[in-house]
This record gives C-alpha cells, sequence and structure tokens, in this order.
C-alpha cells in the first residue's frame, strides 16, 4: 500500500506543477524558463524519468533495477509521514508563491520576492518539500539506486539554490539583502 502512496505522491507533484503553471499561463507569463540559464538541467529528465520506473517497477512488478536495502513497517509509514508532509509543504509554497511561480530562473520578468508564507519559514519551501518527498519515498521502498538519487537530488538541490540566489541578487538587490536579515546571515550577500 505504501507503494501506491509513492506513485500518488509523484503524480501529485507533478499536476500541482501542471495546474499552477497553466494558471499562471492564463496571465500571459511564461512560467517554464528550464534550462534557458544553464543549458546542462535538460540532463535531469532522463534521470527525473528513470526514477519513475524505479517506482513503478517496485510496486508493478517489473523488472527491477537495484536491490532492496532492507524493509520494516514502520519505516515505511515514517515515509508516508514524510511525502504527505512533503505535499502539503509543496502545496503551500505554490500557493505562497503566487505569480511569481517559474519553473527555472527567469531574469527578464521575474515577479515579486516572496518573503511571506512558506517563504517566510524557508528561503526554499519547494526544494525542501521535494527533499521531504525524495527521503519519504526512499523509506518506504530503500533501494540503493534511490539512496543514490537522494544524494544526487541534495546536490542537485543546492546547485540550484545557488543559481537562483545569484539571480536574485542580480534582480532584487538591496530587497535581497532585507530578506538576509530576516532569515539571519545564512546567504553572504553583498
Amino acid at each position: 500500500m505504501q507503494g501506491y502512496f509513492a506513485i500518488l505522491t509523484l503524480l501529485s507533484l507533478i499536476i500541482l506543477v501542471i495546474i499552477r503553471a497553466k494558471m499562471i499561463g492564463k496571465k500571459g507569463i511564461i512560467v517554464f524558463r528550464f534550462g534557458e540559464l544553464d543549458k546542462k538541467d535538460f540532463l535531469i529528465p532522463p534521470f527525473a524519468l528513470l526514477y519513475f520506473y524505479l517506482i513503478f517497477a517496485e510496486v508493478f512488478g517489473f523488472p527491477k533495477l537495484g536491490s532492496r536495502l532492507f524493509y520494516n513497517g514502520i519505516v515505511s509509514w515514517v515515509g508516508v509521514v514524510l511525502c504527505t508532509l512533503g505535499i502539503m509543504l509543496f502545496l503551500w509554497s505554490l500557493i505562497s508563491f503566487g505569480k511569481s511561480f517559474r519553473i527555472g530562473i527567469d531574469e527578464e520578468k521575474p515577479g515579486e520576492l516572496i518573503t511571506k508564507g512558506a517563504f517566510a519559514i524557508s528561503r526554499n519551501p519547494i526544494y525542501t518539500s521535494f527533499g521531504m518527498v525524495l527521503a519519504g519515498i526512499f523509506f518506504i521502498m530503500p533501494n540503493w539506486i534511490k539512496l543514490l538519487y537522494d544524494l544526487a537530488g541534495g546536490w542537485l538541490f543546492n546547485r540550484q539554490v545557488k543559481l537562483e540566489e545569484a539571480s536574485l541578487r542580480k534582480i532584487y538587490g538591496k530587497n535581497m539583502k532585507n530578506t538576509v536579515k530576516q532569515f539571519g546571515d545564512i546567504y553572504k550577500i553583498g
């Protein structure tokens, strides 16, 4: 049952992004800016498809890649809770983002700097929610390949955060300094 929840979680993330992108797109805003700043972003989708396959294969009995590291029913349910919290944070983040939501970095028409809602408690709530979902799915279906995905996901989130911080500094300048004061001096912004 927990495996089906993992699939439902991934599908929910995708559906929420599509719905939000369509809502914002109706206002004439280009939401998909993926790969415009860094062409290496196009390496991500094939790995995402493999990740989806790993989950579907385990649930539906397709040929599997990698072996299970362990199974513990309690740990699996902890994974369900993490996925649920991750989806809730993701939804709150999308709502908090308002018209500023983009997939990729938009330096031409970025929208306003968001510091309220989910962004009042985390500088990067969407990446936090993705991390919670990745960890939750790993706990549901612990596999050494999914563990590698979690580690790679952490690296990728960190890389994207650095790119976004540089872009935000360039776009918002002084407003970014005020935001840093709000969150503590965790980012050294010039």
